[in-house]
């Protein structure tokens, strides 16, 4: 019976979602961006697509491998991160962010409420009707680019089907704050509304987050570079101080340990460096600070840059991205003076980027979704209808 009913339920919602034509266009559009995929080929003259070789575009394979133009460049990078991520979520927000308010309208509620139905399985039944919105379309892209880049492409990969529970967890941490918004305001407007504004806040914070981050490991290398050059010159200098007196006296300069005022005055470059060390450290903990405030704010809402990078982690080998040739950095004459390797901030960063874990990427994320939920399914079960 109970069986019986959650089926019908999900067969009516189906056929709302066979109804809007939002979703047949996004259906369409995803097919057509699979044919594009299968239009494009990659060989030794580079990319073509369909007879014409575009030989403009910089991937050759001896650059770039096969596996890494079809299932990074294009399915992750536009298929995901534009696509899916993007214009298929926005899509979905503003078909579904009617489901809610749509059941407890009046007129409605009382006819579903006298069916023999308990509310939570009722509201939870409508909740996974909305989520079945990105559930179909990413399935249906999914198998469509597993097939066309197989067959186009010769790139037979199954990890290309985690986008689909990857793609429906974005949408859902989203989803739930649209259900909770339609449960409070009954309307699907102001639910669609806030919904893309803390999209918009958490795509802010995604920007913070990486700004503060280069800055403070930037400051990080000024730091060590300042701190090396310390020690260089001290050493430098108490062996110069040791020459000296040695020659001086002899045997008298072998344990011989300099002040530091004596390495200061001789080394006109070692106060400023000192000097320069103070402010970036100061500098260090300020951004150190404020990027932990940034962090500790980004683990209490949902992940969706996060979520979504997690499929190229999982989709392509480390080993097949392109090395990236490092700067050569050159040392300056002034010894006050230090150049940073953008090569290395950038690795260091993708390191911390990389070292965040699943829990809190994924387990923080469904912890926002369930306590939207359980208070969307506590406001249902408690209000008057």
């Amino acid at each position: 019976m109970i069986l019986m009913q959650t089926k019908a339920l999900f067969i009516d919602a189906y056929r709302e979602l066979n109804a809007k034509k939002l979703f047949w266009i996004s259906i369409v559009l995803s097919a057509l961006l699979v044919v594009l995929f299968a239009s494009i080929g990659y060989d030794e003259d580079g990319v073509s697509f369909l007879w014409m070789n575009v030989s403009f575009l910089p991937f050759r394979p001896s650059i770039v491998s096969r596996e890494f133009f079809y299932l990074e460049i294009l399915f992750s990078g536009i298929g995901i991160r534009f696509w899916l991520t993007w214009v298929i979520t926005i899509l979905a927000l503003v078909s579904t962010a009617g489901v809610i308010p749509d059941l407890i309208a009046s007129g409605t509620i009382e006819t579903t409420l006298s069916k023999p139905i308990s509310r939570t399985r009722l509201f939870l039944t409508k909740y996974c009707t909305g989520l079945m919105f990105v559930a179909l379309q990413v399935g249906a892209f999914s198998i469509g680019s597993f097939l066309a880049i197989g067959i186009r492409g010769g790139v037979w990969e199954p990890n290309l089907f985690l986008a689909i529970p990857i793609v429906l967890a974005l949408f859902s941490f989203l989803f739930s704050v649209s259900a909770t918004i339609g449960m409070i305001t009954r309307a699907a407007m102001p639910a669609l509304l806030i919904t893309c504004l803390l999209w918009a806040v958490i795509f802010l914070m995604n920007i913070a987050d990486a700004s503060l981050l280069m800055f403070k490991v930037n400051s990080e290398i000024l730091v060590e570079q300042r701190e090396a050059r310390i020690v260089e010159i001290t050493e430098n200098t108490t062996r110069l101080i040791r020459s000296e007196r040695n020659r001086e006296e002899p045997g008298s300069g072998d344990g011989y340990e300099p002040s530091m005022e004596e390495i200061e005055t001789r080394n006109q470059f070692l106060p400023q460096i000192v000097e320069g060390l103070e402010d970036d450290r100061e500098d260090l903990r300020q951004l150190t600070f404020w990027h932990n405030l940034i962090f500790t704010v980004k683990t209490v809402l949902p992940k969706t840059v996060e979520t979504k990078d997690l499929l190229s982690k999982h989709l392509v080998d480390p080993s097949l991205y392109p090395e990236r040739e490092r700067n050569q950095v050159e040392e300056p004459e002034d010894p006050n003076t230090f150049v940073i390797d953008q090569a290395e901030t950038e690795k260091r960063m993708q390191e911390e980027m990389r070292g965040r874990s699943l829990l809190w990427v994924l387990g923080t994320s469904f912890l926002f979704e369930g306590v939207l939920v359980l208070f969307c399914l506590w406001r249902f079960n408690r209000r008057d209808f």
